[in-house]
Order: C-alpha cells, then structure tokens, then sequence
C-alpha cells in the first residue's frame, strides 16, 4: 500500500491509497496506480515503505517522483533519537517496522480478529505508521530540525535508487585491459594470472621455500621468520619496515592480489552490465549516517580501475568534491565565527595559517583532523593547544561530545540522529573498575573504553552531520538536474534518465554527475551552488563557504 499527500495537509487525511498487490510487478503497474501516478504533481509526496525496494520497480517502468517518505528510514531514526527517548512512539514493543532489510511485500504478517481466525494477513498498516510518526515529530523537543532530517534522509533514498537504476558507466573494455596490463591474461578458473605467477617464484625464490602459498598469511609468516625476516604480521607497514629482497615482489604480489580479488574479471562478470556498474546502495548503513553498499565495492573504488568509469558519446562526466567539510560542519555546529572565517573563499588549513595559528598547512591540517577524531600524540598533540586557543568554541564542542561518550551517554547531531549506545563491553569495563576485588588492569580496561567511546561520539557529531549536509546537497542536486532542458543526444542510460543529466555516483563528499556535454557548465554552477545551499539550511546566517571543486572530465580517473 502506497500514499500520496496532498501538500499543506501534513497529514494523511483523505489522500489517495494505492494498493499494491503482494507480488505484483508495479513497472506495469495497475490502473489504478498509473491513475494516481498521471495525477499527481510535484508537490505531492509518496510515502510508502521502502524506497529501495518501491522506487526501483517504480523506475523500470520509467517513472520518477519528485518527493517520497520512505517510513522504514524515519522510523530507524526516530526510534532511537534523544529527542524522542521518553516518547511512547520510541519505547514501543518492537513490531514489523522495525525489521531491518525488508522486503515491500515480506511483513510478517498479524491475522484479522474475527470468529473462527481464518480471515487472510494483514500487513502493517502505512497510514498507521505516518500517523504515528508525525505525531511523534509533533510532539519532540526538536520537531523542525527532525522533520528536516526525514525530508533530507527520504530524498538520499530517492538519489541511491536513481543512482542504481541509471548506473555508473563503465568500459568493460577499459577494464579488461587494465587487468590485462597489470596482471597479464585472463586466466581460467582456480589459476593466478601470469604476473602473478612470476611473482610467486620470486617470492619463493627469496625465502628459500618451493612450496610456499603466499595466499597462506600463516605459512607466509612462517617462511619470512625462517628467512631471518623479523616482522609482527604480513602486513604492508610491517614489511615496508625490513630490507630484504622478498619484499619487492611480496609487496608487488599482495597489490595485485587485491586488485583481482576486489575488482577483477570476476567483478566485471558479476556488476557490470549494458555498460554500467549498479551497485546496492544502503543509506545511512552506518550508525553516523553515512552511506554503505551491500555490494560491489562502490564506496572503495581503486584509482587502479577508475579509467574505466568512461562517459558515453556526446555526455562528460562532472565531478565535485566537497573541500575539508569536516572542519566547516565543526565551525558551523559551534557557531565558531574565527574558524568560519578560516574556510572562508577558499583552503580552511591554509587559512589557518593566514591566521598565524599554525606554522604550516600540514600542521593545521593533522591537529584538525587530530581535534576531530581524538588524536593526542605525536605533532597532533603538538599543535592542539594552539588549536584551543585559538578556536575555543570549536575544539569545546568536540571535546564535550566526547566526555558525554566516556560517561556512556548519547550525543546527537544538528539534526537529531542520534549515536547508539554503547556496547555491553564497555559497562561491563566500567563496573568492573569500581567493584571491590578491582584491580590496576581493570582500572586501566575501564579507563581505555571509556576512551574509545569518547573518540567515537567526538566524532560522530561532526561526521553525521556532515552526512545531513552531504543528504541536502545530494537534495538540491537532484532537484536542480531535473530543471535542465532535456538533450538532443540520448545516453546509455535507461528512461527517465537517458535524455536527463542525472547523477551516477556519491562518495561521502564526492559525487559524479553523468551529463550531455553542452549542459557541462550548468551542472558545475548546480554542483557549487547547492553545497552552498545546503549550507544555509543547515547553519542560517552564519557566514560559513561550502567551497567544492569540480572538474568535466571524459574519464572518472582525469577528476584528480
């Protein structure tokens, strides 16, 4: 079952119900649907339970709605937010809404009340749940800011759908013989490629040891200490550290190793089709909000095979990156003006140079980044009294999100997403320190999690919220792209996209946009001004640059 309401009710009062059929295929929807579907306009808003699972059957038909709620998203978020943690929404019983990875028509489903109990299931009711979802948000101690996030987490979920659907254009050809020149031809199954092999005996050769399996960590480690080569693990930090013949081509070995194992023939076999990888987005598949993938590898993608990211005929490839957003989302939730002014038109760590807090952009930039996630060592720990004073409000802010993490409690971000508690592990270290028999390991114990607990939620606060920036971004994006004229030219893509600049790929705060080669000026001023945009959502006046550079390329790998 499926909503759509009308704008300016902000309630479900008399909109349109459509009713799916379980299993019915809606890329050839029922009248019904296609009914509601002509009907309705851009200011209405679908609702409906997954988007990941509704849109994409949506799009095979070719139909792309403006706006959407997807309920199982709102629900994650509000279930555990601070904002609600004493509501009756929050602390009600779990219930199907709270299963995780479903599917549009898989609800475990609760029998009618009736006679003789042999009525059919009844799903989970949609209009009960937005019901009690806006009620819930009504009655919160933050309702803008959480119904900013739900628009901004709903419209991220559109994007991943759009995304998947349209694909990322790939050369299966470019690939191919990428592989080839780094590995040599394709082997048959259960063979290494030929470089491969020749590094084999090399590696063999080095350590005196014929039948040695490299691919054995155990039996590499081994050889090594047998060879006189003294190394903890087989790792690359710990075998850059030795000067031995082996290491060459062991190194050599292990780099093409992952590239065939991450990204080789297989990978081409398994996720690229009609000239483009489709990988399985999750949004907010990590606990601060940002992205994940459930396959495919699209959020790890090697420089190695970014060559084969190539745009078809006529249409480029526009890329933005969003610079040092971390930084700007701590000035802007800290309201520190001085730090702002640092980003300011342009490199935030040369900035603070200019502002003679630092002596140089790589220090500004390591106690930045050591002030963020909670490094106290080395030219980190160095520069971060100068940090402090220099920008109180800032390093404050990060630095009370961190003892609220230490002390077990929660920390949320601008918007309302909030950090989970911690794990058993942790109270368990804590009692532990205090009971009678404690002894200095279990004090040590204690003090070590509540540590690591504080780096997590120190950085969670700027880090989801630099996902809320990066969901409205991606928002005003997707919704500038769809105002461009349609081209001439059409790409590879399949309907609505294939005459549509649409974007093709998003990387924490990085996207691609797949667009005719005319509009490439269009979608660069796009790009730059809706981070600005996202900007001014977020943080209001505050005279605060969301700076991104943007290169028009051919191929994904020119970008940088």
């Amino acid at each position: 079952m499926h909503l759509v309401c009308r704008p300016g009710t902000g309630r479900p009062d008399g909109p349109e119900v459509l009713a799916v059929p379980p299993g019915q295929d809606v890329a050839q929807p029922p009248e019904t649907f296609t009914t509601a579907y002509e009907r309705s306009s851009s200011t209405d808003r679908w609702v409906w339970a997954d988007t990941a699972v509704t849109y994409r059957d949506l799009l095979r038909g070719g139909h792309r709605v403006e706006r959407a709620h997807d309920l199982r998203l709102a629900r994650r978020v509000l279930r555990s937010a601070a904002a609600l943690e004493a509501s009756t929404y929050a602390t009600a019983p779990a219930d199907p809404w709270d299963d995780p990875a479903p599917v549009a028509s898989s609800f475990p489903a609760r029998q009618a009340e009736t006679l003789f109990d042999v009525a059919a299931p009844v799903a989970p009711d949609p209009v009960e749940e937005l019901l009690a979802q806006q009620g819930a948000v009504d009655g919160s101690a933050r309702p803008g800011a959480l119904r900013l996030l739900l628009a901004a987490e709903s419209s991220a979920a559109l994007v991943a759908a759009e995304m998947h659907h349209a694909g990322l254009p790939w050369s299966a050809r470019v690939h191919d013989e990428l592989l080839r020149s780094e590995l040599g031809p394709r082997p048959r199954d259960g063979e290494r490629p030929a470089r491969m092999h020749e590094l084999v005996e090399s590696v063999r050769a080095a350590l005196d040891a014929p039948s040695l399996n490299p691919d054995s960590q155990p039996d590499l480690l081994r050889a090594l200490r047998y060879a006189g080569v003294s190394v903890d693990s087989t790792r690359q930090w710990d075998l850059e550290r030795v000067d031995h013949p082996v290491i060459g081509p062991l190194l050599e070995y292990k780099r093409l190793a992952r590239l065939l194992t991450a990204n080789g023939w297989a990978w081409i076999d398994a996720w690229v089709h009609d000239g483009r990888f489709r990988p399985d987005y999750v949004v907010s598949g990590a606990p601060s909000g940002r992205w994940a993938t459930s396959g495919g590898g699209a959020l790890q993608l090697p420089h190695a095979v970014r060559p084969a990211v190539v745009a078809d005929p006529g249409w480029t490839l526009v890329v933005a990156d969003a610079a040092q957003l971390e930084p700007r989302v701590l000035a802007g939730l800290a309201r520190d003006e001085r730090l702002a002014t640092a980003g300011r038109g342009g490199d935030i760590y040369a900035g603070l140079v200019d502002q003679g807090v630092v002596d140089s952009r790589e220090h500004a930039k390591v106690g930045m980044l050591g002030a963020l996630y909670g490094g106290t060592s080395g030219d980190s720990g160095l520069v971060r009294p100068r940090l402090v004073r220099a920008f109180p409000a800032a390093l404050g802010f990060v630095d009370a999100a961190a003892r609220e993490g230490e002390r077990g409690r929660r920390v949320s971000t601008l918007l309302g997403r909030t950090s989970p508690p911690p794990s058993g592990g942790w109270g368990e270290a804590q009692s532990g320190a205090f009971a009678d028999s404690a002894t200095a390991d279990d004090e040590s114990r204690a003090r070590a999690t509540g540590r690591a607990q504080g780096r997590f939620t120190r950085n969670f606060v700027v880090q989801g919220t630099a996902a809320e920036w990066a969901s409205c971004w991606l928002a005003s994006i997707r919704q500038r792209l769809a105002a461009l004229p349609v081209a001439t030219d059409a790409c590879l893509a399949p309907a609505p996209f294939a005459e549509q600049a649409h974007l093709v790929y998003f990387l924490h705060d990085e996207v691609v946009v797949h667009a005719p080669a005319g509009q490439a000026d269009d979608v660069a001023a796009i790009l730059r001004e809706s981070a600005a945009a996202a900007g001014r959502l977020l943080f209001g006046d505050l005279d605060l640059d969301f700076p991104v550079t943007v290169a028009v390329v051919e191929s994904y790998a020119r970008a940088k």
